[in-house]
């Protein structure tokens, strides 16, 4: 077997663990997994799990296994099942087969009671808290339970009486017999089973016990035969406990191996399911799917295209160390590919009435689709009656001011060279309409010669043409870096969301819906239509500080 060569220190343990002959028992076949709980949406820290697991896939070409990691049935439900499997999808990902731990629950439990009959658990009648209480601190050892001495034949008998339901919630649990005096406070006799009398979303009312996650996840792993569990840093601890159940349930070698790297953390963007549930449930945003969440699904309903998001993580790499990444690194990937692959169009965000008191008639214009690309022109009309954005004119303009004034010239992009001659005012002292005279002559793409000079070039849209549209641009939900001992709810930002009302060219209004644009000189959008409405949402601004 030709290897690839290493882009990065988990590829290198693979590499060596081959050229060793690790998995020459199993035909040097590799297999891992993607393993979700299903109690939420992914969001962007998820994809570069994905971008490793799916790469060590395509790298090697073996096998993966999406796999539900669903043992606690008060928080997962079919909707996040169905939410993972679209995320995976869209961001171009083939997984092999779909899995889930509830699969196995009936092979868990009978590892567990092996572990009983070897000496290696025990039911346990202590409180959760009584357990937290007596498993210890860093620095002291914990207190062994005064159950942990119970017969083998009477922890048996108590774990199937907990199975049959004959206790109630908290009532026991079964426990690791490992070691309290351990320096990892994680191999302190950990819990394996709990009871709890809720029904799971798939089997039902079949079991009152459920398996926790450090035991069912991999000896899971071991179940499907995955070979490396490669899981985020903070998971480096319980790595000890990881092989424990795996070696005492008695799985032959080459056994999984766990491996860890840093997981993805970004400035201003909330990472953790849990608080992103709670601003579901409160109503701070719309939905899992709405454009401000950091969700898989509230990026591709932003219009982020998935290509952009695995150039992220690609750029980020692979690394053990804790670090955070600056958003704008994410916002100049986003950019860079819109920019590539966007059309160009015009909207006019604040509109102020242009009128060419010279022109007279209606004509078309050449208006290049994606200048990166050389796609071509489409036609735009043009009747002398146009919206132009408020903020590209001044009554009072600042030194070297290369907008619109009385008196000056800027050029209407992809149409002609303007001179403002006169303005009309408000009630509010507010330019109300300009009236402007243009010249034949310097039509874009014209050969003519002419001496007359425009200090800049603005978009605009045509005002008998042009159509209402709703415009939504977005801030980071998260207003301010994270200090200690800070609740989140501390750093949101209340007003993430700005709603306005423009002008846009018809050409959007009759695109496809998700269709994202290039707003001239404003920033990067998707098109969707709401109730017979368009509507422009803000993907990511024009202005790169990334690069910069």
């Amino acid at each position: 077997m030709k290897l690839p060569e290493a882009t990065n220190f988990i590829e290198q343990i693979i590499n060596e663990e081959l050229e060793a002959g690790k998995f020459e028992p199993i035909g040097n076949k590799l297999l891992v997994r993607f393993p979700p709980e299903p109690n939420g949406y992914l969001h962007i820290g998820h994809v570069k799990a994905m971008c490793i697991n799916f790469g060590v896939k395509e790298r090697y070409g073996c096998e993966l296994n999406l796999r539900m990691d669903d043992t606690n049935p008060a928080k997962e439900d079919y909707e996040y099942v169905n939410s993972i499997v679209e995320a995976v999808k869209w961001l171009g990902f083939k997984y092999d087969r779909l899995v889930f731990a509830s699969d196995y629950y009936d092979r868990l439990y009978e590892i567990a009671e092996k572990y009983i009959l070897d000496g290696n658990a025990y039911v346990c009648d202590l409180s959760a808290e009584q357990i937290t209480e007596t498993r210890g601190t860093l620095t002291e050892p914990g207190t062994l339970s005064p159950y942990r001495d119970r017969s083998i034949e009477e922890n048996l008998k108590l774990f199937r009486e907990m199975k049959a339901g004959m206790y109630p919630d908290g009532a026991r649990v079964l426990r690791a017999k490992i070691d309290m005096a351990s320096p990892n406070v994680n191999m302190r006799d950990p819990v394996i089973y709990r009871i709890a009398h809720v029904t799971h979303y798939r089997t039902g009312d079949k079991w009152c016990i459920y398996p926790m996650y450090d035991f069912a996840h991999p000896v899971s792993d071991a179940i499907e035969g995955i070979t490396h569990s490669l899981c985020s840093l903070e998971f480096e601890n319980h790595r000890p406990l990881y092989n424990w159940f795996v070696e005492k349930a008695g799985f032959p070698a080459p056994r999984p191996r766990q491996i860890e790297f840093a997981r993805l953390n970004i400035t201003n963007t909330l990472m953790s399911k849990r608080y992103l549930k709670k601003l579901v449930d409160e109503g701070f945003v719309r939905g899992w799917d709405d454009p401000r969440m950091p969700t898989i699904m509230g990026l591709k309903n932003r219009g982020v295209p998935p290509e952009a998001l695995k150039k992220f993580c690609a750029d980020v790499g692979v690394a053990k160390a804790y670090s955070v990444v600056n958003s704008a690194q994410l916002d100049s990937c986003i950019r860079d590919n819109l920019n590539e692959n966007a059309e160009r169009a015009m909207a006019v965000m604040k509109p102020l009435k242009l009128t060419v008191t010279n022109y007279s008639g209606e004509e078309e214009l050449d208006f290049e689709k994606n200048p990166v690309k050389n796609t071509g022109a489409r036609k735009i009309r043009f009747t002398g009656s146009v919206y132009i954005d408020a903020d590209d004119f001044s009554l009072n303009p600042p030194p070297k001011y290369k907008r619109l004034q009385k008196g000056g010239y800027v050029r209407l992009k992809s149409a002609y060279i303007v001179r403002c001659d006169d303005v009309k005012l408000g009630g509010n002292g507010e330019p109300e309409e300009l009236f402007c005279t243009y010249f034949p002559e310097t039509r874009s793409g014209s050969s003519e010669p002419t001496e007359i000079k425009a200090k800049g070039v603005i978009q605009w849209v045509d005002a008998k043409y042009g159509v209402d549209v709703e415009v939504r641009r977005y801030e980071p939900l998260l207003k301010d870096e994270q200090y200690p001992d800070q609740d989140y709810a501390e750093r949101l930002n209340y007003d993430s969301e700005h709603i306005s009302y423009g002008k846009a060219e018809p050409y959007l209004a009759e695109s496809a819906n998700d269709t994202p644009f290039q707003l001239m000189r404003t920033g990067y959008y998707k098109k969707a239509s709401e109730n017979g409405n368009t509507v422009l949402s803000e993907i990511v601004s024009l202005k790169d500080n990334f690069n910069k």
